[in-house]
């Protein structure tokens, strides 16, 4: 599990190893170095996704480690609070940039003829923060279309350990 910290408040992801292994590795590795803290979610569209992952917040790109292979036939879909990796058109040229789905998006789904989005985790505490980040205004800035007009920082993501189940008295 990963927790982030942003200017908007926290969120804790769960990731899925076993179905997207070589996808949350790649993510790890980023986590580990700190390489997300001091980054922005740079893309916001309401009803759709925030991305983040690789620009500062004077939105110049991060230099990445080079792309994984795209794991999205793994059969797990693009839905509302899932994380997923960004991309450009080629199909496997994901470095640090993700997306948390903001609706059930299974148009990013793999499917035939089309390579999908690899879906790699979910935000299974804190979702009222991304949606608090979805809601931020949004326009042209510094060449990005649906850029935030304000700063949406990510001040830290670390791992954490998951919490311990409660016990219920019966």
């Amino acid at each position: 599990m990963v927790r982030f910290e942003t200017s908007h408040g926290g969120f804790t992801v769960e990731l899925y190893d076993e179905d997207a292994p070589q996808t949350v590795a790649n993510f790890l590795r980023y986590v580990d170095a700190g390489f997300f803290d001091g980054t922005i979610f740079h893309r916001i569209v309401p009803g759709f996704v925030i991305q983040g992952g690789g620009l500062t917040a004077d939105f110049k790109q991060k230099e990445t480690h080079p792309p994984v292979r795209n794991e999205a036939g793994n059969g797990v879909r693009n839905q509302r609070g899932t994380l997923s990796m960004a991309r450009t058109e080629e199909s496997h040229s994901a470095t640090s940039q993700f997306f948390v789905n903001l609706a059930d998006n299974d148009f990013l789904d793999q499917r035939p003829g089309q390579y999908g989005y690899a879906v790699f985790g979910r935000v299974c505490e804190g979702l009222e923060s991304i949606d608090r980040i979805a809601a931020v205004s949004t326009g042209r800035r510094k060449g990005y279309t649906d850029a935030p007009l304000e700063d949406v920082l990510i001040s830290s993501a670390r791992r954490v350990a998951p919490a311990e189940p409660q016990e219920t008295n019966r």
